[in-house]
């Protein structure tokens, strides 16, 4: 990411909106295996491939609720202060999405309506490994509870002794969850796909995760069970402007690039010295942090961008569609309708994407890897579903069953025409 790459033309824009690969061999082939054998065996299986990736010797996957209530004693207050500052925020941002029932007259006699429902049951997956994501349980957990979801559960993987980061249980107990299993990874999407002697089968599957996660939740799909949308490695484009604060932006694009070696950050301006001022903090802050080595990986498949104009900068940021967009600069509202593909959006330099990674209250599962070009963060429609209602009188039967008998008869749908004829012809004695 050290050397800028300087007007690019928009036939070139394409190759460099490409995303890091990271090689997986025999992805599928893997996925393939473990859900075979977990339908077959169900604990059996998911505990051998728990101890096989994660060494963990499980002899219960569930966790019990004596170490999910002493939780509170590991951490810090400070930190759970924080976690209740973020909880009330999701839940205030979350809450304001319920929708009221509208019942509209299409014709005389005609009502139409639409109303959420709950999905029945929903699994959340929490990553563990490096970064314990406990906000994500906030983030899944609270919207769940509120769309009234009847059964919630939990997936995360152990570390060697079997355990669970404390903050993630937690997290967990704070929002209401109180089923949650000691399992990760491919093994963890199967068994909330199939269902085991343990664990639950649910309707549809959430939470971010590795390749190997989102290759087993790609699976789920030819099973019957919805996920959330699909996401990869995560990734962050900043357009700076003249404007911009130079260490901010650097501090934001490393916050993202530390995710993963397969993370990708993107800057972009109109102005060439800013992206050198930015790039100059980067190494200067890279210096202090611990995770040097990941971030160092994700900046080396990284790209500094100028362009002509800042209206080029959101062009090429609507082709790239970014999980996360920033817009560092002291006037960001002039851009903002300009702004069509994006996951979330982060307008101005107080701004940081970490604000939406915890506390702001917008939801942190954003699509990735170009899918914010058709798919929508997760709210709390993405835990409902949308039944539509419609009710006919004898009035509104008499006012459209003519045009619907002759659209039916048009298609030869006789039994369709005969449906509505037999109701006219009574609806004339009404």
């Amino acid at each position: 990411m050290q050397t800028p790459i300087l007007n690019p033309l928009p036939a070139e824009w394409p190759a460099l909106c490409q995303r890091p690969q990271l090689p997986v061999q025999n992805l599928e082939d893997t996925v393939r295996q473990i859900f075979s054998e977990i339908q077959r065996n169900g604990d059996i299986a998911v505990k051998k491939y728990t101890y096989f990736f994660d060494n963990a010797q499980l002899e219960n996957l569930r966790v019990p609720e004596a170490i999910v209530e002493n939780s509170s004693t590991l951490i810090s207050e400070a930190l759970k202060n924080a976690m209740l500052l973020a909880k009330n925020s999701i839940e205030k941002f979350h809450s304001s999405q319920k929708e009221t029932v509208r019942y509209i007259e299409t014709n005389p006699g005609v009502t139409c309506w639409r109303a959420s429902r709950a999905i029945d049951k929903v699994g959340i997956y929490i990553p563990g490994g490096t970064a314990p994501l406990f906000s994500t349980v906030l983030m899944l957990g609270i919207p769940a509870k509120l769309a009234g979801c009847r059964d919630i559960i939990l997936c995360t993987p152990p570390d060697a002794q079997g355990n669970i980061n404390p903050a993630i249980l937690y997290a967990a107990q704070l929002v209401g969850i109180n089923t949650i299993y000691s399992i990760g990874g491919i093994q963890a999407i199967g068994a909330m796909t199939f269902g085991t002697e343990s664990v639950l089968k649910v309707d549809k599957i959430f939470g971010p995760g590795n390749q190997f996660v989102t290759a087993a939740k790609q699976a789920a799909l030819h099973y019957g069970v919805a996920i959330d949308l699909p996401a990869g490695p995560s990734e962050l484009l900043v357009i700076a402007d003249t404007t911009a604060n130079p260490e901010f932006v650097a501090a934001d694009l490393l916050s993202q690039a530390e995710h993963g070696a397969d993370s990708q950050v993107m800057l972009l301006s109109d102005n060439e010295e800013m992206i050198r001022a930015i790039l100059k903090a980067i190494t200067v802050q890279l210096k202090t942090l611990p995770r040097k080595g990941i971030i160092e990986k994700a900046l080396a498949s990284s790209k500094a961008i100028v362009l002509p104009t800042i209206s080029e900068c959101i062009a090429f940021s609507n082709s790239y569609a970014p999980e996360h967009l920033i817009i560092a600069s002291e006037n960001p509202e002039p851009y903002t309708d300009k702004i069509t593909n994006a996951g979330s959006v982060f307008l101005g330099n107080y701004s940081c994407e970490s604000a939406g990674d915890y506390a702001s209250g917008t939801n942190h599962t954003l699509p990735t890897n170009g899918y914010a070009r058709n798919y929508s963060g997760v709210s709390l429609d993405s835990f409902v579903k949308k039944i539509t209602f419609q009710q006919l009188t004898a009035d509104g039967i008499r006012t459209i069953g003519p045009a619907i008998a002759t659209m039916a008869e048009a298609e030869q749908l006789d039994a369709h025409k005969n449906a509505v004829v037999l109701r006219l012809k009574n609806a004339t004695n009404v």
